[in-house]
């Protein structure tokens, strides 16, 4: 049996279904890993590691008394320290929070313990989920970036600490760092899952999204967490889609997927443009190069409108209070956010439908846009988290996007590369990156 911290999701919950290990054993195994690795990879902004073997006894128990299990049942989940825990702190990277208890686990935290998932601890997220980097270092290359914001989440998983990890992405805050850590990274469409409980940054462009070793694993947690709830305004009443089913199933036709350089392309390396040329060769008749449609063209711009406007209006009180204890990056971008116009905040909202229609008629000719995740391999170096430039757009409209650890930089670190879907087609887009991942194996 391989070592029971890189064992899978979904291989670990088959295997306590079976007695064939214990959550505790399971649970014990992440300890250590983390107990090793932690000193150097600081993934951690709350950790109890007696806390943790608790909740796995616990579940153990259950078992034991023939009680029914579900799909997470044992398994060892980090949370994003933006992400609320009514049993632990949840700081939000930044000192103006220190000591933050929420009353109440959010919804995501709620489903995750319904399915029977052991909630690990806090994972360091970047100062209030924005640009300035946490503690944490790229498990492959210390002096490198781990990306942000979700740095802690993608670490952790990259280095073994926990199968799954939870991450929220405004601007690039998971597929940066699963594609800088290595590690599979998942954006669901917007309204796939709440954002009840969690730290309001853009209640326009704020998704959640989550980390893990496998795409089987990523569909697992999707369908855990994709329930519906009254209480998240972006989600409307819709069956559950068997995520997991749909993700293992072998497509009926080849995907076809559409090549997308965006005209951000010469900012790549060369890292970059020598690995999507090779993953296309590979592919063959499968890819074909596409050019955005002129809509799209604004839409960092529109973006970065949007986000900072709405960051001026989620943080003012922090900003009224506490400026002084806010990194100078936060300040200029909530300074710039209380510049805004209304009309230009108005103009750049109205973009959103208007380009994620014309968009979604790539959708009628390919199953799935193939894209750069990142412009290059983690950055040397841990005062940036790196550039998000090539995961705006698809936040922007709120299309569900896959990072893959497909490819790697001349320095021998990984390079993700990302795939997108069409609005609401999260379970076959994780079919097709499925497919894609085992034709370049």
């Amino acid at each position: 049996m391989e070592q029971l911290n890189l064992m899978g999701a979904c291989n670990a919950a088959q295997g306590i279904r079976d007695g064939q290990f214990s959550s505790e054993e399971l649970v014990q195994a992440c300890i250590e890993q983390i107990e090793a690795n932690e000193p150097e990879v600081q993934a951690w902004a709350y950790f109890d590691p007696n806390h943790a073997l608790t909740q796995a006894k616990k579940a153990d128990q259950w078992r034991a008394a023939g009680k029914p299990l579900g799909l997470l049942h044992g398994i060892p989940v980090g949370i994003k320290d933006i992400i609320d825990t009514g049993d632990m702190p949840t700081e939000d990277g930044t000192p103006l929070h220190a000591g933050r208890a929420p009353w109440h686990d959010a919804k995501v935290v709620d489903l995750l313990r319904a399915a029977g998932a052991i909630i690990m601890g806090k994972t360091v997220t970047t100062e209030l989920a924005t640009y300035f980097p946490g503690k944490t270092r790229n498990p492959h290359n210390l002096e490198h970036t781990p990306g942000g914001s979700s740095s802690g989440s993608a670490a952790a998983v990259a280095s073994g600490m926990v199968p799954l990890a939870l991450g929220t992405q405004t601007n690039g805050s998971v597929i940066r760092p699963a594609a800088y850590c290595g590690v599979y990274g998942f954006k669901p469409s917007r309204g796939t899952i709440s954002r009840q409980g969690i730290l309001i940054q853009s209640p326009r462009l704020d998704q959640p999204g989550f980390f893990a070793r496998s795409l089987e694993d990523l569909a697992l947690l999707g369908e855990v967490l994709s329930a519906y709830d009254p209480d998240e305004p972006d989600m409307v009443p819709r069956a559950c889609v068997p995520m997991q089913k749909v993700c293992i199933e072998e497509p009926p036709l080849p995907p076809k997927l559409a090549l997308i350089k965006t005209p951000l392309w010469p900012k790549a390396d060369a890292d970059v443009h020598e690995g999507l040329a090779e993953l296309a060769h590979h592919l063959g008749e499968y890819v074909s190069e596409f050019e955005l449609p002129e809509s799209a063209a604004r839409a960092l711009d529109w973006h970065q409108t949007i986000m900072e406007a709405e960051i001026a209006a989620s943080y003012e009180a922090d900003y009224e209070r506490g400026a002084d204890k806010l990194s100078t990056s936060l300040r200029e971008q909530i300074e710039r956010g209380r510049s805004i116009t209304a009309i230009d905040y108005l103009r750049a909202t109205a973009r959103i439908p208007i380009v994620t229609e014309a968009l979604d008629d790539i959708f009628d000719r390919f199953d799935a846009i193939l894209t750069p995740a990142v412009s290059g391999a983690a950055p040397l170096g841990l005062d940036s988290t790196g550039s998000p430039m090539f995961c705006t757009l698809w936040t922007f409209c709120g299309m569900p996007c896959i990072s893959l650890p497909l490819l790697q930089a001349s320095n021998g670190l990984p390079l993700g590369v990302q795939l997108v879907g069409r609005v609401g087609d999260d379970a076959r887009l994780l079919r097709t990156a499925r497919w894609l991942a085992a034709a370049v194996a």
